[in-house]
């Protein structure tokens, strides 16, 4: 395998540190030259002193500052700060691959930015495809590089999709957990709380993820990545609620056979695939024991229960920067869920009103669909002020 030198952001977050394990475990494959992270100085510090990357940029110059200070006189890391920062790093001229793990909207810049400069992209950044799918993708084909996805879902879509051609794909159906509360009632998940929330029942993951896991619309984020990432119809894309997770996605063709990658719940597996593609490595994980698999069970999702996967789909269907203000309203519903200020359910009716709210803005150039992020976020905000101050209903 050709030897790759890659760029890491997000390196401080669950993605970015099970990549890192991966470049570990091949130095003869992988050399780490490029690294980004917000406020967590103290593990990137770590990671530089043990990958001694070329450049790595910080959230904020206070940020640079500190880590400076950590590394010592005798670094030989450039630090960076900021979203100039960031585009510095993901366009680094010796760079093969980035990977994008940044957490929400604030990935879809230096991801461009990375796909313009003609590098390769291993994607866990879903916001990227659902704010801007198709600027990016037309820019993937311009350039004429690669876009691997990481999400475990999406690289299962990808590895069944090589079974036969795009023209014969009938459906693709993407799984999903169900999270943690995949069997309460609809009256109980007013008294749920962060912490049983971001306790997810299969997947090791960040905050932010875990919650939309658990309302569903990382599910919704999903099929809107999937639309553009396979170019395909909307309406040929489906979900399941899988709680094993061991059947990643299936792909259904028209002659009937439909084909599924399955595997353990381990984050490495797609991860080392995008990375090594299209050879594979032997990660030394542990082997799917298919002797422990009879109890394989898939379910239609509960939209009434979740509203926020329909509210999704209504969201990609109404075309435009529509995806953007549904992604913008969620991260502000999650964040003021994680800080106590909405209950549970109040997440997906937030990003409902918000959706309701805002006029329609074409997604023809990322200045619009930056504009329509930006009044999204303004107009959940109100939204989250207007339900404090009401709450929509008591305990």
């Amino acid at each position: 395998m050709k030897h790759k030198k890659i760029v890491i952001l997000g390196s401080t977050g669950s993605i970015g540190r099970n990549v890192l394990k991966v470049a570990a475990g091949f130095p003869e494959y992988f050399t780490v030259v490029g690294l980004t992270a917000g406020w967590n100085i103290d593990l990137l510090r770590q990671q530089v002193e043990a990958f001694s990357p070329r450049v790595v940029s910080v959230a904020e110059e206070e940020a640079a500052v500190r880590l400076r200070t950590l590394l010592g006189p005798d670094s030989q890391t450039e630090i960076a700060w900021g979203q100039e920062g960031n585009k510095q790093v993901a366009c680094l001229t010796e760079a093969d691959m980035v990977v994008s793990a940044i957490v929400g909207a604030a990935g879809l810049l230096p991801t461009f930015a990375a796909i313009r400069s003609g590098k390769d992209i291993a994607l866990a950044n879903k916001e990227t495809l659902v704010m801007a799918g198709r600027l990016i993708m037309a820019e993937v084909k311009k350039q004429q590089v690669r876009l691997l996805p990481i999400d475990s879902e999406h690289s299962a879509i990808a590895q069944a999709l090589e079974a036969g051609r795009k023209e014969d794909v009938a459906r693709i159906i993407l799984t999903a957990s169900g999270g943690p509360f995949l069997n309460l009632e609809e009256e109980s998940l007013w008294q749920v709380t962060p912490e049983k929330a971001l306790a997810h029942p299969n997947w090791d993951m960040g905050r932010k993820i875990s919650i939309d896991s658990a309302t569903l619309m990382n599910k919704g984020l999903e099929v809107i990545e999937a639309r553009w990432l396979f170019d395909i119809d909307l309406a040929k894309i489906e979900v399941l609620v899988h709680p094993q997770s061991i059947v990643h996605s299936l792909v259904e063709f028209v002659d009937g056979s439909v084909v599924a990658q399955l595997g353990i719940p381990d984050m490495r597996v797609p991860i080392s695939y995008a990375l090594s593609y299209p050879e594979r490595l032997d990660t030394g994980l542990s082997r799917l024991n298919l002797t422990e698999c009879s109890n394989l069970s898939f379910l239609k999702p509960d939209t009434v229960r979740f509203p926020a996967l329909r509210i999704a789909y209504e969201a990609c269907r109404a075309g435009g920067c529509m995806p953007t203000v549904l992604n913008a309203a969620n991260e502000i519903a999650v964040a003021a869920f994680l800080e106590g200020k909405l209950k549970f359910p109040e997440i997906p009716q937030v990003v409902a009103e918000t959706i309701t709210s805002m006029d329609y803005i074409d997604d023809t150039d990322i200045e619009k669909i930056l504009e329509a992020d930006c009044q999204a976020r303004i107009a959940s905000a109100e939204v989250v002020r207007h339900m404090i101050k009401q709450p929509i209903r008591a305990d």
